[in-house]
Order: C-alpha cells, then sequence, then structure tokens
C-alpha cells in the first residue's frame, strides 16, 4: 500500500511516499479502508516529536481516518492513533464510529476530534453558563469553526471571534460570531474587552500560547476562565498562584487523549454533533484536500496558517 512514513524527525521534507505492507489488525482491532486521512496541528508536532506524547520512527502519522471496515463494508470514521496517511489502517474496534447517512467523510471526520473538542470546551472545561461571553481564537480553523457555531446553542450570550484575516473574520461572522477582531497578540486584551462591549470576557478558548495566552488571560472577568488546548507558538506560559487569587480567574487545560478509554465522553457527544449536521444546524468547514503524496505540504500549509477548516489527505490521489 502507499503510505506517508518518517524515518527521523525533523522537517517536513522527511514526509516521504513509500510502499509499505498493509497493517495486520490485532485483537480488538479492525482493518480501514482509507477514503480519507484528517489532517491535525498535532500531527506538525508529532513531526519533531515535540508533541505531549512522545513517538518513535519508523512512523506512519495520521490519528484520524474515514473509510470502510474491510469486515463489514460498512463506512466508518476511527481513531487510529497513528498510521492514518496511508491506504490502509487499523483502529481499536471501540475507537471505530458509524458514519451516519447523510455525512460525508469530511464532515464525519471534522465533527470526530475538532467537535468533540469544541463540545468539551464548552461542556467540561470553561462549563459556559446561560448568557456569558466567550472568546474562540483562530476562529476559521478546525475547532475554531465549529466552537462559534456551537456557542449560541450551548448557551453563549456573546460569541468573540479572533482570526488572522479579513477573509477569516468573515467566516466567523458567517458561522455566527457576535464579533471578529484581528487574533494579534499586541493590543489583544483591549480589542476583546472592547468587543465584549467594554466589559471584559467570561470564557477564552485559547490554542496559540505565548503573548496571545498572556493578552486573553488580562482580558478575563473575575471568575472567567480560560481553557488552553493547544500550543501552536510552541511558546508554553507560566502563572503564578498568587494572581490566580487576585484576580479569581481559573486556568484549565484539555487534551483529547483524555477522553479515550472513556466512552461517556465521546459517545453520546458525538451523536449530539452528527445529529446537529444532519438538522443543518452545524456545518463542518472542511478546507483543502491534498493528495497524500502533499502531506508535508499540506502539514507546512497548516503550520502558517494558510488554511481553513478541516484539512484532509486522499490515499487515492
Amino acid at each position: 500500500m502507499r503510505a506517508i512514513q518518517l524515518q527521523e524527525f525533523g522537517g517536513p521534507e522527511l514526509l516521504q511516499l513509500v510502499e509499505l505492507p498493509a497493517p495486520a489488525p490485532g485483537d480488538g482491532e479492525v482493518l480501514i479502508e482509507v477514503s480519507r486521512a484528517g489532517l491535525n496541528f498535532a500531527d506538525t508536532h508529532q513531526r519533531t516529536n515535540s508533541y505531549l506524547a512522545k513517538a518513535e520512527v519508523p512512523l506512519v502519522p495520521g490519528v484520524e481516518v474515514a473509510g470502510t471496515r474491510t469486515d463489514t463494508g460498512e463506512r466508518v470514521v476511527a481513531i487510529c492513533g497513528n498510521g492514518g496517511y496511508a491506504e490502509y489502517a487499523t483502529a481499536p474496534a471501540a475507537l471505530t464510529f458509524p458514519i451516519p447517512d447523510g455525512i460525508d467523510d469530511g464532515t464525519a471526520l471534522a465533527l470526530l476530534i475538532q467537535g468533540l473538542t469544541a463540545w468539551h470546551l464548552y461542556k467540561t472545561c470553561a462549563r459556559v453558563q446561560p448568557g456569558e461571553s466567550v472568546v474562540v481564537h483562530s476562529a476559521a480553523g478546525g475547532v475554531g469553526s465549529l466552537a462559534v457555531q456551537l456557542g449560541r446553542p450551548l448557551g453563549a450570550g456573546r460569541v468573540i471571534a479572533s482570526a488572522s484575516t479579513e477573509e477569516k473574520r468573515a467566516l466567523a461572522l458567517e458561522l455566527g460570531a457576535d464579533v471578529a477582531i484581528d487574533g494579534a497578540a499586541e493590543g489583544l486584551t483591549e480589542r476583546l474587552i472592547e468587543a465584549n462591549e467594554g466589559r471584559p470576557v467570561d470564557a477564552v478558548f485559547e490554542m496559540a500560547g505565548g503573548a496571545v495566552f498572556d493578552a486573553s488571560f488580562d482580558a478575563l472577568a473575575h471568575f472567567g476562565r480560560i481553557v488552553a488546548y493547544g500550543i501552536a507558538t510552541r511558546e508554553q506560559n507560566e502563572i503564578r498562584t498568587g494572581k490566580l487569587m487576585k484576580t479569581s480567574r481559573t486556568v484549565a487545560g484539555f487534551w483529547f487523549t483524555h477522553c479515550l478509554g472513556r466512552p461517556e465522553m465521546v459517545d453520546a457527544a458525538l451523536a449530539d454533533l452528527y445529529a446537529r449536521a444532519a438538522r443543518g444546524e452545524l456545518r463542518a468547514v472542511v478546507g483543502a484536500t491534498y493528495p497524500l503524496a502533499d502531506a508535508a505540504q499540506a502539514q507546512i500549509d497548516l503550520a502558517e496558517r494558510r488554511t481553513t477548516g478541516k484539512l484532509l489527505l486522499d490515499p487515492r490521489a
């Protein structure tokens, strides 16, 4: 089968198209003929072995796929952990989910990791209360574009989006944000408060780290919450306990991996997301689909924030 493999950690040029034997499913696993593989920002960290979970080479990247179970012929989406950038992948049966009729592969992948992340940012981490203001950074991205749309249904009173370009801010407004602002760190605190009609904000979903995190933290109201679910800048932050007490603010972290093995955190939430999509209430923004051989370019475009929505690889192209 055709696959993308890393023989050593480093730059995107190390993502090489190779021929490998198709993997054999182990106990409790299924074999999937992959129609689409999802790209995630974490893939760019894994390529340099700078992700939270350390990897070993040789490695076929790709944590999620959509395709067909070879044993049943059923259309499924699955979290495979590794091996998704290929024509075939194995995945635990417990992390393989049927794709409902009327849902395409791109939508199914967008609602899996990104959709569940957005859902848990509201419900599990920030625990947004009715009428509260919510800031969604990177609002045109895979998680952000869904978090913007989930704001009102999950109780937010005002959804403030940030994005890096006018085009992306226009998309955020189209998806339901009340206001969309420039997400650059300089002056961000003041822009966030102004966007919230002069008041500090209640909740922030943040995935950049560094100066953006600090500026967002400073825009929080008393008892406000900021949830870190990514470190795209690779710049980590430190918060002193005295500052937390002085401001009565909360800092939370979210890593989707901790939902795995907890069906109560996945099954009902995913069913809710699929139902909203089927009713036309939730639109998965599916961005570019790259041929498998262009995996390196896909990761470059993702890391340099040239993209919108969910990015896919087509192993058949």
